[in-house]
């Protein structure tokens, strides 16, 4: 007998090799009925998998959110089978879950179009609509080689190959059609559902190799149930009706272009959005008590190498030699230059803590295939800073930095939407103590300002662990933006000092921290979430003057003069076109205050505002229309 404990704390005996499903059934028949998975001890299993040890049971159901993914897993087998069921000759290869959905890779001479995928969807609901039971069943190794070479999978043979020997060969029949898988599975492709849609097609080389073969990806979402297919499928249409470039396009922002990829052209109206970001930034920062400095953007390599950023980093820099045989590179990063202003001349406990800040430039190669826009570039600028500090003073140094990020955030209109903390990686520097004391502190300073972490294992930066702060936009994506980094290492490795109240020199402790982190994403995700229509303070064109005849063209200028002398960024439009026509086209580039003027309002020393996205105009004096727009374009760190 086994002894299962449920997730109320109750705990039942049941004959060693029970399967979930008899446990399910052993609960309640509309429990067994409902069941699709089963989660001992926090391993997912068939519903058909024997038990074989005591455990902490949970019967996984539909509306489970680790259901979800297995789903997703099964969906991605749905479609290999009615690919090959399609398109015979089409080889199977891999077909894992991503987010929000999966995609399989296939191996096929002839190449696939979108206009298939009607077909495919449609064979597979039909699987769906068969209910095929799917079985697990453990082979040979030499067996299941065989049997994949035999029947045309050569990938699925080299993929057995390669699996450890002591791991088992698990293969999921599904109907007649089988796949190499560790599973788990749904018990049959009728609990697939059909909440699914293929969504796009890829090229991808065989394990990511540009060596081996080119496959041909199908992706593909699926979700629980069709009104979360629905709902997915709306924040498609509106991820992409607020794309940052389609936008950047319309408003004139910002343009890329190949001969520099990744690297940003900002066009006037962009670089006023820009700059009225950072100069909010850094505002901010410097009301919380940093220093702005400026550093070289190439240096010597040797330095790169004594902070270790060539060792663990050199891959993502660009290097260039000089006629005098120097290497040198450029920086990708602002932390190394900051510890060198640092130690320029002796430093005492009583300056600690040093915070430090440069909307540093920085280069770092990305594959060109990574690119996207703004939202990963090659040449960005980061709102950077660091904090010398001793270690007393990480704690509340950290919370205060958090309460900064959420006022930024907030003042920003996007919200903090989770924090996550990444742990040490496997490629690191300093010793295990320091990483541990680093952890702890980070997640009892994020406590004490009210968040609570989730630990995120490998994923820490070479010299220390990193809090990452991300934020939730208008139609629910979220973003890593905001870090903050604790490290012993730097320091040590360059040599970092101060004098302690003993008379002593003592290393400090180096906090890296951005909170919007790189300028170029975090413009990005404001355009998506705002869908380019800005408050009235970041807008880059706050106001255009627009005229309604031509005899208001006097009147509509010293208009505009006035709104400038407020502040305002002011535009007029005093073309010989009709209103009508004026009001589209300044609302297709976001201008969030249209101020119409005609002869009444020049006569009457007045102008009628007209807000984006609003049919109605409200009239009012000049005097009041300066007051209200001024009023509402001050930051709202001025105010």
């Amino acid at each position: 007998m086994i002894q299962l404990t449920f997730p109320d704390g109750q705990a039942r005996e049941f004959p060693k090799g029970v399967t979930g499903r008899e446990v399910a059934a052993a609960i309640s028949k509309s429990l067994e009925k409902k069941a699709l998975l089963v989660k001992l001890d926090g391993e997912l299993l068939d519903l058909k998998r024997p038990l074989e040890h005591d455990g902490r049971i949970e019967i996984i159901t539909r509306d489970a959110p680790e259901a979800l993914d297995v789903i997703r897993h099964d969906t991605a087998h749905v479609l290999a089978e009615a690919v090959q069921e399609l398109f015979p000759g089409t080889q199977v290869t891999i077909g894992p879950n991503v987010e929000d959905g999966f995609y399989y890779d296939f191996a096929r001479d002839e190449p696939f179009s979108t206009e298939d995928f009607a077909a495919i969807e449609s064979r597979m609901r039909e699987i769906v609509d068969r209910d095929e039971a799917i079985t697990r069943e453990v082979w040979d190794r030499d067996e299941a080689i065989r049997h994949f070479e035999e029947i045309g999978e050569a990938y699925k043979a080299q993929i057995i190959r390669d699996i450890p020997a002591k791991e088992p060969i698990s293969v999921y029949r599904q109907g007649g059609w089988k796949d190499l898988c560790r599973g788990p599975h749904l018990p049959s492709t009728r609990h697939v559902g059909k909440a699914f849609k293929l969504t796009k097609l890829a090229g991808a080389y065989w394990r990511g190799n540009q060596a081996n073969a080119q496959l041909q990806r199908i992706y593909g979402t699926a979700w629980a149930s069709d009104a979360d297919l629905e709902a997915y499928l709306h924040r498609l249409e509106e991820a992409e009706r607020r794309d940052h470039r389609r936008i950047g396009r319309a408003m004139n922002l910002f343009h890329i272009q190949e001969e520099g990829k990744g690297m940003v052209f900002w066009h006037p109206k962009g670089w006023t959005l820009y700059r009225t970001l950072e100069d909010y930034v850094r505002r901010r920062t410097e009301r919380a008590g940093y220093v702005e400095v400026s550093t070289p953007n190439i240096l010597d390599v040797s330095l790169w190498e004594r902070s270790g950023h060539w060792e663990k980093f050199h891959e993502n820099m660009f290097v260039c030699e000089t006629a005098e045989d120097e290497t040198l590179a450029v920086k990708p990063m602002n932390c190394p230059c900051h510890v060198q202003i640092f130690n320029q001349g002796q430093r005492s406990y009583r300056e600690l803590p040093i915070r430090m800040m440069e909307f540093g430039v920085l280069h770092r190669y990305e594959s060109s295939g990574s690119l996207l826009g703004l939202l990963r570039v090659r040449r960005m600028i980061q709102d950077d800073a660091h904090i010398f500090c001793t270690e007393e003073q990480i704690e509340s140094e950290s919370t205060d930095f958090i309460e900064l990020l959420k006022l930024i955030y907030a003042d920003l209109g996007v919200e903090l939407h989770s924090v996550k903390l990444a742990l040490r990686p496997e490629r690191r520097f300093g010793t295990d103590e320091q990483w541990t004391i680093a952890e702890d502190t980070l997640e009892r300073a994020a406590n004490a300002a009210g968040v609570e972490v989730e630990r995120i294992p490998n994923e820490g930066a070479f010299y220390g662990p990193k809090l990452e702060f991300h934020l939730r936009d208008a139609i629910g994506r979220t973003w890593q933006c905001g870090t903050l980094q604790l490290d012993y290492v730097l320091p040590e490795r360059l040599d970092a000092t101060f004098i302690g109240e003993d008379g002593g020199k003592h290393r400090p402790v180096m906090l890296h921290r951005a909170i919007v982190g790189t300028m170029e994403r975090f413009l990005g995700v404001l355009i998506e979430h705002y869908a380019g229509a800005f408050p009235l303070w970041l807008s880059p064109v706050q106001a255009v003057v627009a005229t309604i005849t031509s005899e208001a063209d006097d009147y509509a200028i010293s208009v505009a003069e006035k709104l400038r002398k407020a502040g305002l960024r002011v535009e007029t439009d005093l073309r010989n076109e009709k209103v009508g026509y004026k009001v589209r086209e300044h609302s297709m580039a976001k201008v969030p205050v249209l101020a119409v003027v005609g002869r009444r309002e020049a006569e009457e020393g007045k102008v009628a505002l007209r807000r984006l996205g609003s049919d109605r105009q409200n009239v009012m004096t000049l005097d009041e229309a300066v007051a209200a727009l001024s009023a509402e374009a001050t930051p709202p760190d001025l105010r």
